[in-house]
């Protein structure tokens, strides 16, 4: 389901154009309030965040079955011209081709990343992580993992923290945090920026990305709240139900329940002849 708010008008214009855990290491983007939005009540100061927003090479849920549950190294270069800039947020696509994104947080256990990654490409899908800097700090062989099996790698912010109450030179310096590993280890920051603990950005965020080099922030329009880790059955069911052509949907390495639905959701996507593919090629 896609919110109806003033982003619909910007993916008609996108239509137009025909471009664009258990641990701390799988923590689900929310702040357990079931806020949704970018619209906070206020941010802490840089100081009071900087324990937090720190980070060492420093120099970038949605309509799910429950509407009540809500809390790129991209290779392939955006044809957005600057007489056409890209909305300030994305999360569905317009185009009317028959792709979805599959995009995932990238953090938790590199074991539980290999196998979905492994089952993804087994699958010819090819998907989008968003990845935590420190999970890359820890497991920097993630990175080219990632690219190399054919999907993209995007920014998820350094440290996930509720970046909506991060002043706002601590909310850049958690993007450029991440940027900045992802560059050194991919020669890239990646396409993609995905604010953390929250679906949506607001204008503050919207300015510190573009400040880091990132010209759209990328939302979800599904979300099967995986990261709460309900039966791997559940997860199938709630994506399959809500995801139609365009769809960007939320999902989360480190989650067992999460790799052991994507054989069935995979499958359910072929039976609707839907692909699964980057975001940068879905808005391509």
């Amino acid at each position: 389901m896609i919110a109806p708010d003033r982003r619909t008008a910007l993916r008609a214009g996108l239509a137009v154009l025909g471009t664009a855990a258990a641990s701390a290491g799988s923590a689900a983007c929310s702040d357990g309030a079931g806020r949704s939005g970018g619209q906070n009540s206020g941010r802490t100061t840089a100081a009071q965040s900087s324990a937090s927003a720190s980070a060492p090479g420093a120099g970038p849920a949605s309509a799910g079955p429950d509407p009540s549950s809500t809390d790129s190294s991209g290779h392939a270069p955006s044809n957005r011209t600057p007489a056409n800039p890209p909305p300030d947020e994305l999360d569905h696509a317009a185009t009317g081709r028959p792709q979805i994104a599959l995009t995932f947080h990238g953090d938790g256990d590199p074991k539980l990343a290999e196998a979905l990654l492994k089952e993804a490409e087994a699958n010819q899908a090819r998907l989008t992580v968003l990845a935590v800097g420190r999970w890359l700090g820890e497991h920097p062989e993630m990175a080219r993992r990632v690219l190399d099996g054919g999907h993209e790698l995007g920014n998820h912010t350094e440290n996930h923290v509720d970046i909506t109450r991060l002043a706002p030179a601590a909310a850049l310096a958690e993007i450029e945090a991440c940027a900045a590993r992802l560059r050194k280890l991919t020669g890239s920051p990646g396409v993609w920026f995905r604010p953390s603990q929250t679906q949506h950005a607001d204008a503050v965020l919207v300015e510190q990305a573009r400040r880091a080099g990132y010209r759209t922030v990328l939302s979800y329009d599904v979300d099967p709240l995986d990261y709460q880790d309900p039966p791997s059955a559940t997860i199938a069911e709630r994506l399959l139900g809500a995801v139609r052509p365009g769809a960007v949907v939320s999902l989360h390495l480190g989650h067992p329940g999460t790799v052991r639905a994507l054989p069935e959701v995979l499958a359910g996507l072929k039976s609707r002849g839907l692909a699964a593919v980057t975001a940068s090629e879905l808005f391509s």
